[in-house]
C-alpha cells in the first residue's frame, strides 16, 4: 500500500506555493490541513445558513476529488506501488474513528449547563436522521449487525474536553476564533459525515434552531435528559427499528422519535413566537422537513432512502444480501459500506445513487463549482478568501480570526484581525479590495478606513 504520509504530501503539493505545507487556507475561505493521525481535513469557511454550508461541504468533496487525481498522477510518475482512495466517513472498521465536526458560534452569556442539559438528549435522538450507517456494532465492529451511526459506539462519557480518547457527547473545547468576550464556539463531535444533502441540511438546521432556543432560555422548563446518556447513545444507534425506549427523568419513557417530536414542537412554537424577528423560508423548510422525516421514519423507514444516509445504505446492503445470498458478516458487505462514502463521482455508491435520482440533491453542479472558487459573501470568510486569491505572494499566514501580510516595503509583518464573523463581508470590504491592486494598497486603505 502507498505510505500514508507520502500520499498526503501529494494531496497538498498542488495547493502549496509557500513553506506552509500541511496547513493552508483556500480561495473559497476554507481550511485544508493535516489533522492528527495523518489524515487530511477540510474545514468549510464560516457559513451563515445550513444550505450555504452544504454547498461548501460539497465543494470540499470536489476539491479532494481533484487533488486525488493529481496525487494519483504523481504516484504513477514516481512509479510508487500502491493505490490512493479517499472516503468521507468516520471509521476504518477496525477500531479507529475520526470525526465530522460541527461548529456553532454561540453567545458567551449562555450557561454551559443549559447546553449540556438540552443538547445531550437532542444529540442522542437526532441519530435517526443524521446517521450515516455502519455495518458492525462495537468499536471494532465485533458484532455483525447494522446500526444508524458510525460514531455512536466511540462515545464513552457525557461531558469532557477530549476528542480522540474518552470521547464525550458534549465537548467542552472552547476556542471561539472570534471575540472571546462575546462568543463561545460549540464544538460538536458526535455527528457523522453525511453524503446526503438533506441529512446535512437537517443536521445543521435542527441543531441551530435548538441552540437558538437554548440561548434564549426557551427550553428552561423542558427536561428530556436520559437517565444513562452514554448507554442510550449506543442503544439508539443499534436499533434500526427505531422502537428502542429511552428512560428519561421522572421515569418517563420515549423513543428517539418521540424525543425529537418534543424538540420539534418546541421549535415550531419558538419560531412562530419570534416570526417578526426572522422566521425565514429556510427555517420553515427545516421545520417542515424535520416533521416529515420523523413521520416517515416511524411509519415506513424505507420511504426516506433518498434522503437519509443510513436508510439508503441499509437498502443497498439488503439488496446485496437478497441478490447474492450473503450473510451479514460477509467481507463484501463491508466493502459496500466503505464504497458508499468514496468521494469519486464515478466510484462512490452515494454519488451513483445521486446520478440515478435515488439520493436527493439540493444543489446543481454550477453552484458547487462556484463554491470551490469563491468564498461566502456574507461572513468574514469573504475577506480571507479574497486575500488568498488576490495577494497570495504577500500572505505570510492566515487563521480563522486574522490574516497576516508580509509586505517588503514594511519592516514587520502586518496582522489584520477578523474577530467579528459578520464583518469582512462582501458588503463591507469588496469596494476596498477592488480599489487595492496589491497588498500594500489594501493595508493603507484599511488603515485609513
Amino acid at each position: 500500500t502507498l505510505p500514508v504520509e507520502k500520499a498526503i504530501r501529494f494531496l497538498f503539493e498542488k495547493l502549496i506555493t509557500t513553506e506552509h505545507f500541511l496547513n493552508v487556507f483556500l480561495e473559497n475561505g476554507a481550511r485544508f490541513y493535516q489533522d492528527t493521525g495523518c489524515h487530511p481535513e477540510y474545514a468549510t469557511p464560516e457559513c451563515a445558513s445550513p444550505k450555504q454550508l452544504i454547498i461548501y461541504d460539497k465543494a470540499g468533496e470536489r476539491i479532494l476529488e481533484d487533488l486525488q487525481e493529481y496525487a494519483e498522477e504523481m504516484i504513477r510518475e514516481e512509479r510508487i506501488p500502491g493505490k490512493l482512495s479517499i472516503f468521507k466517513n468516520n471509521t476504518d472498521f477496525v477500531g479507529n474513528s475520526y470525526g465530522c465536526h460541527e461548529n456553532y458560534l454561540m453567545r458567551r452569556t449562555t450557561p454551559f449547563a443549559d447546553v449540556v442539559r438540552h443538547l445531550t438528549p437532542f444529540f442522542i435522538s437526532r441519530q435517526v436522521f443524521t446517521g450515516a450507517g455502519r455495518l458492525g456494532i462495537g468499536q471494532e465492529g465485533e458484532t455483525s449487525a447494522f446500526q444508524l451511526s458510525q460514531r455512536a459506539d466511540f462515545f464513552e462519557v457525557e461531558v469532557g474536553l477530549e476528542t480522540t480518547l474518552k470521547r464525550p457527547i458534549i465537548n467542552t473545547r472552547d476556542e471561539p476564533h472570534a471575540d472571546p468576550e462575546k462568543y463561545r464556539r460549540l464544538h460538536v463531535i458526535v455527528g457523522d459525515a453525511n453524503m446526503s444533502d438533506t441529512a446535512t441540511f437537517l443536521k445543521m438546521g435542527t441543531t441551530a434552531i435548538v441552540l437558538a432556543m437554548v440561548e434564549d432560555g426557551y427550553l428552561d422548563t423542558f427536561d428530556a435528559m436520559p437517565v444513562d446518556p452514554v448507554r442510550e447513545m449506543h442503544q439508539v444507534s443499534h436499533d434500526t427499528t427505531l422502537t428502542h425506549v429511552i428512560t428519561v427523568s421522572r421515569g418517563r419513557q420515549w423513543t428517539a422519535i418521540d424525543m425529537q417530536r418534543a424538540f420539534l414542537e418546541h421549535a415550531w412554537n419558538y419560531c412562530q413566537s419570534r416570526s417578526d424577528a426572522g422566521f425565514d423560508e429556510q427555517t420553515k423548510e427545516v421545520l417542515t422537513l424535520w416533521g416529515d422525516h420523523l413521520d416517515r421514519l416511524q411509519n415506513d423507514r424505507m420511504s426516506v432512502a433518498s434522503t437519509v444516509d443510513w436508510v439508503a445504505k441499509l437498502s443497498l446492503l439488503e439488496g446485496y444480501v437478497r441478490r447474492d445470498g450473503l450473510q451479514w458478516d460477509d467481507p463484501r458487505l463491508h466493502l459496500v459500506d466503505l464504497q458508499y462514502a468514496d468521494i469519486r463521482r464515478d466510484k462512490g455508491l452515494a454519488a451513483r445513487l445521486e446520478q440515478r435520482g435515488r439520493l436527493v440533491r439540493m444543489f446543481e453542479d454550477e453552484e458547487i463549482e462556484r463554491a470551490r472558487q469563491q468564498p461566502p459573501h456574507d461572513t468574514r470568510a469573504y475577506f480571507r478568501g479574497e486575500c488568498v486569491r488576490r495577494y497570495p505572494e504577500s500572505i505570510a499566514a492566515a487563521s480563522w480570526d486574522s490574516v497576516v501580510f508580509d509586505i517588503p516595503q514594511r519592516e514587520s509583518l502586518l496582522r489584520v484581525p477578523t474577530l467579528e464573523p459578520t464583518r469582512g463581508t462582501h458588503g463591507h470590504v469588496s469596494h476596498i479590495l477592488d480599489a487595492s491592486p496589491d497588498a500594500a494598497s489594501l493595508i493603507d486603505a484599511l488603515t485609513d478606513d
